[in-house]
């Protein structure tokens, strides 16, 4: 999955203008981007991807099912005429 921009450089003068020291502001800005390098999330481009292949998936499986419908109608329809 592709990682969300994260701007290093620009969350330390944030948090340094909050009255972080540098030390702190780098420290937390690095357990920051450790937690997002670590995150297993999905991107919108990896939601539509996987929405796409879905959608593929189930038009398959319909004309599949489609194509079988078709092709045994009459046999179902022969077999329980004949029962009659």
């Amino acid at each position: 999955m592709a990682l969300a921009a994260f701007d290093t450089h620009k969350f330390v003068r944030k948090l340094k203008g909050a009255g972080f020291n540098e030390e702190q502001a780098e420290a937390l800005t690095d357990a920051v981007r450790e937690s997002h390098e670590s995150a297993d999330l999905a991107t919108k481009a990896d939601l539509q991807n996987g929405l796409e292949k879905l959608g593929l998936q189930l038009t398959v499986r319909f004309g599949i099912m489609l194509a079988a419908a078709i092709t045994l109608a009459p046999i179902v329809f022969k077999y329980f005429l004949h029962l009659s």
